[in-house]
């Protein structure tokens, strides 16, 4: 019964002798005293223990049937069709690792080409690469990208960005040693392009969202391009592509890059990750060798046949690290071939039905929450909704979650000059019974904190 059978356990001895020390605990010796402290953990339990005890926790997790959530800011839950899954569950594509050999790799090669592709009409642009770790990143390339290309060091943004973008691009950007220039909103929740003005002299590239963190349809896009480019800098348009069924493309706009989530199509929520960061650019010798990531290509073979190949991959770990464009690797390519699928499967009919439905749940959302509290914009929404109350909206969301309601998104951290305010999301998942209870818990809640 004391027999081993992992292999090298018989070895351990003679294993540390070689490398020159006598015991486990030896291989740790060069860390700092006191960096290296005795955990408190419990007894070890066999497979099945552990097994019943993480069931047991996640039995305590609620569906959305059971709990329905108006929680969006960026991760939203969206139907996805049932193949999607067993499509990328085939040997062929679960690898989120680069293809390096194209002979043997051409499966997908070829499904990634597709995906670039699809994204490519979607955006407007003709390049697309093979994906970013998400959006944040893939805005925080942009960023850099653009000051290559200009030979400048200011990245013009909304200051209505969400935290988690600004928090990836002050990292991204620190390093560099670009500033990084805030532009507020209007009225209408809406980039104000008189402030723009003011401020996009000298910029390397100005970035705006489609729609905006307030959920907020951008009216002056095209305008937004033209102020960029009088300026000398790059227009950069993030974009979330379950909208582009309904609006006109970024890039028939004018933008020269396009950043967005590609995790939207195909993929669950999953706590926030992974995710796949959309990259595009018009067809510009200068903006091309500049982009980060790779991008595939379609080519012959030796003997004439099609054949796909890895055409411009400007990453540290092929060209010297000074002259790379990025230190982006294996990405999440899995999550671009999921997003692949489940385009090809809407096609232009179901992308454009997708975007119609979520626009009309978010429009019904919005004047429900009218009848109970403020929404302080009246542009248009796609999704997220503004909403602002007259009490502390930590209140309204406890009284929310004890009656099995998941609110929005508290925004008065972040903008205190919002105030009690929080954005409520929909999207084609979204159903009229989850609005009439969250609108008769609302009133319940104000009328309950009033008294």
């Amino acid at each position: 019964m004391g027999k081993h059978y992992l292999p090298n356990l018989p070895q351990k001895e003679e294993m540390l002798k070689e490398i020159g020390f006598e015991r486990i605990e030896d291989l740790f010796s060069d860390v700092p005293k006191g960096m290296v402290k005795e955990f408190n953990l419990p007894e070890g339990k066999s497979e099945y223990e552990v097994f019943m005890e993480l069931n047991e926790v996640l039995s305590k997790n609620k569906t959305v049937l059971e709990m329905p959530s108006f929680l969006g800011a960026g991760t939203y839950f969206h139907y996805i069709p049932a193949h999607v899954k067993y499509i990328i569950e085939r040997s062929e594509f679960l690898t989120a690792y680069t293809p390096y050999q194209p002979e043997i790799s051409q499966g997908m090669l070829q499904t990634l080409f597709e995906y670039q592709s699809l994204i490519a009409e979607l955006v407007g642009l003709p390049i697309v690469n093979s994906s970013m770790y998400d959006w944040g990143t893939a805005m925080a390339e942009a960023a850099l990208m653009s000051a290559r290309v200009t030979k400048r060091t200011k990245f013009v943004v909304p200051k209505h960005m969400s935290p988690e973008k600004k928090a990836v691009l002050k990292t991204y950007t620190s390093g560099p040693g670009l500033e990084i220039e805030y532009v507020g909103w209007n009225e209408r929740g809406q980039l104000n392009i008189e402030e723009l003005k003011e401020k996009v002299e000298g910029a390397a590239g100005v970035y705006v969202e489609v729609p905006n963190f307030f959920g907020i349809l951008e009216e002056e896009l095209a305008a937004i391009g033209e102020i960029a480019h009088e300026a000398g800098a790059l227009f950069v348009v993030g974009v979330d592509p379950t909208i582009l069924g309904i609006v006109e493309a970024p890039g028939e706009l004018g933008a020269d890059i396009v950043v967005g989530e590609a995790a939207y199509f195909g993929n669950p929520m999953n706590f926030g990750g992974p995710r796949a960061g959309i990259f595009a650019v018009r067809n510009d010798k200068k903006l091309i060798r500049q982009m980060p990531g790779r991008i595939i290509g379609m080519t012959k073979d030796a003997d004439g046949k099609r054949a796909f190949v890895m055409t411009l991959q400007t990453r540290e770990q092929h060209i010297r690290r000074a002259k790379a464009t990025s230190n982006i690797c294996s990405n999440e390519a899995l999550v671009a071939v999921a997003a692949a699928v489940h385009l090809a499967s809407l096609g232009p009919k179901g992308l454009r039905e997708l975007g119609e439905v979520i626009l009309k749940n978010t429009a019904y959302l919005k004047k429900r929450l009218s009848e109970v509290a403020e929404i302080p914009f009246d542009g248009v929404n796609f999704k997220d909704v503004p909403v602002r109350f007259e009490v502390p909206y930590d209140v309204v969301h406890e009284r929310l979650l004890e009656r099995n309601i998941h609110g929005g998104y508290y925004l008065g951290k972040h903008f205190p000059e919002l105030g009690e305010t929080a954005l409520f999301a929909a999207t084609e998942t979204t159903r009229k019974e989850w609005v009439e209870a969250l609108v008769g818990a609302l009133k319940e809640i104000i009328n309950e904190a009033e008294l």
